[in-house]
């Protein structure tokens, strides 16, 4: 079974930048970008990311803003934040990398997967990397019951997972695993092309479409969010996010979370005289779009508002008046701008 994996991955696999290094640290960035992000978006993001910061040390180095400038648009900021946080414990710590699965983990953002990827891959050890798509082929695989994600069905997917890992190549097992998730066992699977479909005990029982077994899915949540377009001098109010949460540490107009029933224009002005201690006298809707993120769907308004007073930092970590080119922003507020001022 192995042989039959790695020989198809050598033959089979997609060619991809982060696939031609060892180098601990760009495998450490390619699998911080690689989280609930597709590969084809991520190439070009893991090139200028490394192009702005080629070592751990430069990234330790970097301010905040800049890693977030460079990470703009890619998403989920909580992980550049990590990252950030992680090179600079690295080199607090005398600036050497860790070199084994459990030293990985003590670094923040890294959890099981990332840490057994850059481990194997990079540094050669016997221990399994379990995403969501190598849950999907040794479900499958060994038909294991239950839905991976929980208690004992986890614990007993990833003892199988790590027994399998060979001692040779042990990296390129766990990338060959995710390479067949990724492109053949699919949740529609194509067992057909599967190198591995004669040892696979779902497709034998003509139910690979029942693993892994999955509890129902939590409807999506609606939300509300409504920004205040404020312009001085042709420069727009933008305050910084606090680190933690959503967008933290980004730039963002003036926003407020309301009801999904809620008047936006009397929420809106509600809202931003607590978060900015000053009145604001919201004017007309400039633009609306809709936007999709775990497990929610939001809708996004932006109206024109005036000030009236003087704002102060009271929801946020500092506020200033600016162009938005000059800051890293939440994307969608990016898109929100660009329909509210064609």
């Amino acid at each position: 079974m192995v042989s039959a994996l790695l020989d198809w991955y050598r033959a089979e696999a997609r060619d991809l930048p982060w696939r031609h290094t060892v180098d601990p640290y760009a495998i450490w960035v390619s699998e911080i970008m690689l989280q609930q992000t597709q590969v084809a978006t991520v190439i070009d993001y893991y090139h200028r990311f490394l192009a702005a910061f080629p070592t751990v040390s430069a990234l330790a180095a970097a301010p905040l803003d800049d890693v977030l400038s460079v990470w703009q648009g890619l998403g989920y900021y909580r992980r550049a934040r990590s990252l950030h946080a992680a090179a600079r414990a690295v080199v607090e710590r005398g600036g050497a990398l860790p070199d084994d699965r459990d030293s990985w983990l003590a670094l923040p953002g890294i959890g099981d997967y990332t840490a057994g990827a850059i481990a194997s891959i990079a540094q050669g050890e016997r221990v399994p990397a379990v995403d969501g798509n190598v849950e999907r082929v040794l479900s499958r695989l060994l038909a294991l019951p239950g839905d991976p994600r929980d208690g004992e069905p986890r614990r007993v997917l990833r003892a199988h997972a790590a027994a399998l890992v060979p001692a040779q190549a042990p990296g390129e097992w766990n990338q060959a695993l995710m390479e067949l998730g990724a492109r053949v066992c699919l949740p529609a699977p194509d067992c057909a092309a599967c190198p591995l479909q004669v040892h696979c005990r779902a497709r034998a029982a003509g139910e690979a479409t029942r693993y892994p077994e999955r509890r129902p899915a939590k409807a999506p949540r609606d939300r509300l969010h409504v920004v205040a377009i404020i312009e001085r001098d042709g420069r727009l109010l933008l305050g910084r996010r606090p680190a933690e949460g959503r967008w933290g540490g980004l730039w963002e107009l003036p926003r407020v979370e309301l009801p999904p029933e809620a008047d936006a224009a009397a929420g809106l002005a509600a809202g931003l005289a607590e978060s900015l201690g000053a009145d604001v006298t919201v004017g007309a809707e400039l633009a609306r779009l809709r936007h999709a993120v775990s497990g929610e769907r939001i809708v996004l308004v932006g109206h024109a508002a005036t000030l009236v007073g003087q704002p102060r930092e009271l929801a946020y970590e500092a506020l200033l008046w600016s162009s938005p080119a000059a800051l890293a922003m939440p994307l969608w507020q990016r898109r929100l701008l660009a329909l509210a001022r064609p």
